[in-house]
């Protein structure tokens, strides 16, 4: 198991196969260039590796606040289905945790669907903890 940046055209259409598990993505030249525009605000995909193909991917973005000053967000966290309870997602934000405090990060944070509870308890087991409500309105 390796965990790297996915940075290549190559290393992130790997990745498409992971993120439509959690994200309503149809096609990877879009998620491609989606990822592409979004790379422009600072958003990266790490992925893990085994076998040579991603198993678990991680979007995320680092930024700074008034609330939570430097910190990285968590766009996006998903496993494949078969690949679970094996150590990817774990190591995965440990490995963000750790990428994020080489680069002055002092919080990680992440939202999820309210319907998501084994994700909540996964977080939970990972040393995060519930402390608040998203809101949105369409526009």
């Amino acid at each position: 198991m390796t965990i790297d940046l996915a940075e290549s055209d190559e290393k992130v259409l790997a990745c498409f196969a992971v993120m439509r598990h959690l994200r309503d993505l149809d096609d990877a030249t879009a998620f491609l260039h989606r990822v592409r525009s979004q790379q422009l605000s600072g958003y990266r995909l790490a992925a893990v590796w085994h076998g040579g193909e991603p198993v678990a991917v991680a979007g995320f973005r680092l930024g700074e606040n008034l609330a939570w000053g430097r910190h990285l967000y968590v766009d996006d966290l998903v496993t494949l289905p078969e690949g679970r309870s094996r150590g990817y997602g774990a190591a995965l934000l440990t490995w963000l945790a750790e990428f994020g405090r080489t680069r002055g990060a002092g919080q990680l944070h992440l939202d999820s669907g309210r319907q998501r509870a084994d994700a909540h308890r996964f977080y939970e087991r990972e040393g995060l903890e519930a402390v608040g409500v998203h809101f949105k309105r369409s526009l």
